[in-house]
């Protein structure tokens, strides 16, 4: 599964796995992929130092990769007490009378909650990256599109390739024109942010449009047939974030979440705005459907709602109240049906990968060739 990019990153196959796991990213790599790190979580610099440094112990030399969330656009002079501040407190009442409905416990006094997104905020975003570009990371990705010039101007400095996330084509149209090098053509099917358009759809649309900048394929993909698929459409590789969740790697807080994922069926996501403020495809809980009820106070932009639910995300999870309980995940959740090591789903993709191409050859008539 090897392509004109993959080759230009020393990879053997083209699959970049986006993961908030350090032990995934490593195992990614190792296994031929390329992992990234999702940096959003870290609002320390040090716990990114801590965890960019392990990497760098299990990887085994092999290259690797950072996302991080940051705006285009810079605002001076914001703090997250101000952003705290705009939050109605009619919103604060919403959240406190649902967790009360069934019964979610307080933290205990003085317990921070493990689940700040203030990784959204644009200080924290360069305050990761300060730390970064201390380590050999071949590839910065956006996840909010492409990331402020300066950024873009210091990566390239490093020899980082800068990659954005797109949901149609004109957004990757804008994306190229900001230098970046790779589009991710992010699909309706994804987990997480996503936009309206499915991946077999936009897939091509987004490689003729920005031609000839090497697009990955995103949302919906977890199978060597899929992966042959995004590139028979153009693509240069394959973005997977929702397929190393239920991996044995992987660090997910609550044993209950797991086993929700792997019960899911393909049916059972939802995009809604009850997460961050904008549209993330999630596992569908009586959480998001309140939150989308009509008889709701309606979800606030981000980086207001996912502040404002923070505390109650990290309660939620803590004490697995299982009608609450849910993670960002994609279409892809009802093939999720065992947990497996990354080197498994690895061997998986490349079975299905050759199998498809093989079928392709028969139906062509090069069967042996």
């Amino acid at each position: 599964m090897q392509t004109e990019l993959s080759k230009t990153l020393g990879v053997e196959h083209a699959v970049f796995g986006f993961t908030p796991f350090p032990a995934v990213a490593a195992a990614i790599s190792r296994a031929g992929g390329f992992g990234v790190l999702g940096a959003v979580r870290y609002t320390a610099p040090d716990e990114l130092k801590r965890d960019l440094d392990w990497i760098e112990a299990h990887v085994d030399g092999k290259p690797y990769g950072l996302d991080v969330v940051m705006p285009a656009k810079k605002v001076e002079g914001v703090t997250e007490a101000d952003v705290e501040a705009m939050i109605p407190e009619g919103h604060r009442q919403f959240v406190k009378d649902t967790l009360a409905k069934y019964g979610v416990p307080e933290l205990a006094e003085g317990e921070a909650s493990g689940w700040r997104i203030t990784g959204w905020m644009e200080q924290v975003a360069r305050n990761q990256l300060d730390v970064a570009f201390d380590y050999p990371i071949r590839l910065l990705a956006n996840a909010l599109g492409s990331p402020p010039a300066d950024v873009v101007a210091r990566a390239h400095e490093r020899n980082v390739l800068v990659a954005a996330l797109a949901g149609s084509a004109r957004h990757a149209v804008k994306h190229q024109e900001g230098g970046i090098d790779i589009v991710v053509a992010q699909g309706y099917e994804a987990g997480g942010h996503t936009g309206d358009i499915a991946s077999m759809v936009l897939t091509p649309e987004v490689v003729d449009a920005v031609a000839p900048l090497p697009v990955l394929a995103a949302g919906g993909i977890g199978s060597g047939q899929q992966v042959a698929a995004a590139l028979a459409l153009g693509a240069q590789g394959v973005w997977l974030g929702s397929i190393w969740l239920t991996t044995t790697e992987a660090e997910l807080p609550s044993p209950k979440l797991i086993e929700k994922l792997l019960a899911a069926g393909s049916g059972d996501t939802v995009r809604s705005r009850a997460l961050t403020g904008k549209p993330a495809r999630q596992l569908r809980t009586e959480w998001t459907d309140a939150w989308d009820s009509a008889d709701g106070p309606g979800t606030l932009p981000m980086p207001l709602q996912g502040l404002l639910v923070a505390d109650a995300v990290s309660r939620i999870q803590k004490y697995e109240v299982e009608p609450l309980l849910g993670t960002p995940v994609g279409q892809i959740v009802g093939r999720m049906t065992s947990e497996r090591s990354v080197q498994a789903v690895f061997d998986d993709l490349t079975r299905g990968f050759e199998k498809a191409v093989d079928r392709i050859n028969r139906i062509a008539g090069r069967s042996g060739q």
